[in-house]
């Protein structure tokens, strides 16, 4: 059906002008000011030209519920410029909270709202306690709204701020600009989509949401392609949803499974701000006393292999209690067997030795070295046999840092009395041989030489005069 063209007619300038004369008689009769109120008769007629026929173009799907259209109409076309400006705003944070809604609330407040907060932020009436600029800046991280339509909306924003009806200005805001404004408005954000990738995304959620059934190992591989093309952004939108999800109380069992076969594959493709930040929140739940929380968050990065990523303060407290649980594990019964969930667990902590804090790093390196030397039985040569690839990453891992510390432990009285059994000098020297591999220190790699070489003799060479000499410029005897 064609569309008819809505023509102002000159009857119709006339009423509004009519309209707008007894209007700023009323002021002067008031003694109000009525100069820079309303726009002149030329800005007026600009309006007039233009107006009528953009609106008339709209789909009316877009205009039937539009009230703050209404509005901007109406005032632009009084000459009240600084009122539609703010009019057609308010139409702009309406189309944004849409677009929220429709991507989803849940990883819409997880971009937007951090900390505390976060938890009350739930519902679509939430929505309206974020600042404008908080709506905008989050629409343009999800990709609701291009990089171009964000900066134009901005600016936008800027003059709405400081010379829209809301604030007190001396201003004059010409016909151009509004009708510049209000174009942008329209194209950019009324009639605007979000992008495939946020669609996706929100398609994801729900879908993981709403599952009845466990996935499938063959559909997890191509969730995982699917994924891969992703941007790192929506990735770790993801995971800050998904990490909500598991560590809710009011999620169901299905709903954890299929997360926890998720995680691996969005965890390694996020950034790591976002996980870092997870960390943070984890923590507070055990500080807030918030014990399933805190629980389903802690298995959350064990799964992703991500306990790095916790605070520095979780993780020195983990970390020292971990250690202390593998010498446990290492003499107690079954120590082949028990030891392996520990140094599972105590490894998830590590990408390299700087994630090694500090503080716990003797007593982590001496329990870990305890379980590599092993307990001297010719049975699977005293150690065990599913521990020992972790051992051997553990001290693979160690670098220049961590060589002085590493010599040390190895004077301690335990161990000492380990490396008196020739099967348990057997394991120490492949120990010692798997820490050179990435030593740098010359002076480092020397030593470790000489211990390699001298200790099948005996395990006291380490205390030999020759040996101290060749470390006391890094180790005070």
């Amino acid at each position: 059906m064609e569309r008819k063209q809505l023509i102002i007619t000159d009857n119709h300038s006339d009423i509004v002008e009519s309209q707008v004369q007894k209007i700023t008689e009323f002021l002067t009769v008031l003694g109000l000011p009525s100069d820079n109120i309303i726009a002149t008769n030329q800005e007026r007629a600009i309006i007039n030209q233009t107006l009528p026929g953009y609106i008339s173009q709209l789909p009316n799907e877009l205009k039937q519920d539009a009230r703050y259209l209404s509005k901007f109409v109406v005032g632009a076309g009084f000459g009240l410029f600084d009122y539609a400006l703010n009019s057609i705003w308010n139409e702009v944070t309406l189309a944004l909270r849409n677009k929220a809604i429709t991507y989803g609330l849940e990883i819409f407040f997880d971009a937007s709202v951090g900390g505390k907060m976060r938890e009350l932020y739930n519902s679509e009436e939430d929505l309206a306690g974020l600042k404008d600029n908080t709506l905008l800046n989050t629409c343009k991280k999800l990709e609701l709204i291009t990089e171009t339509t964000y900066k134009k909306l901005a600016h936008i924003l800027d003059m709405r701020n400081d010379i829209g009806i809301s604030h007190p200005t001396n201003y004059t805001i010409n016909a151009f600009e509004l009708m510049g404004w209000f174009q942008t408005c329209i194209q950019d954000v009324l009639q605007d989509m979000p992008s495939e990738s946020a669609i996706q995304v929100k398609a994801f959620i729900e879908n993981l949401k709403n599952l009845d059934v466990i996935i499938e190992d063959e559909k997890i591989e191509k969730i995982k392609a699917q994924i891969s093309t992703l941007s790192s952004l929506h990735c770790s939108r993801i995971l800050r949803t998904i990490f909500g999800f598991y560590v809710s109380e009011e999620s169901s069992q299905i709903l954890r499974k299929n997360i926890s076969k998720m995680i691996p594959i969005i965890w390694n493709v996020s950034i790591d701000e976002v996980k870092y930040k997870i960390g943070i929140i984890v923590e507070g739940y055990n500080n807030n006393l918030h014990t399933i929380k805190y629980k389903n968050g802690c298995e959350f990065f064990e799964i992703a292999n991500g306990n790095k990523y916790r605070t520095e303060s979780e993780r020195i407290i983990n970390l020292e209690n971990l250690s202390n649980e593998l010498r446990e594990a290492h003499f107690g019964y079954d120590n082949y067997y028990h030891e392996v969930p520990v140094i599972k667990k105590i490894m998830t902590y590590f990408e390299d030795s700087t994630d090694i804090p500090n503080q716990i790093a003797s007593n982590l390196i001496h329990s870990v070295m305890l379980c590599r030397i092993g307990r001297g039985y010719s049975f699977k040569r005293g150690v065990s046999p599913s521990g020992k690839q972790y051992y051997d990453r553990f001290f693979n891992m160690l670098k220049d840092d961590f060589i002085p510390l590493f010599i040390i432990e190895l004077c301690e009285f335990d161990i000492q009395q380990k490396l008196g059994r020739n099967i348990s000098m057997e394991q120490a020297l492949e120990m010692i041989s798997e820490v050179k591999q990435n030593i740098i220190n010359e002076r480092y790699i020397e030593s470790l030489d000489y211990l390699l070489s001298e200790f099948p003799k005996t395990e006291k060479a380490i205390f030999n005069s020759q040996f101290k000499k060749l470390t006391n410029n890094f180790i005070t005897w």
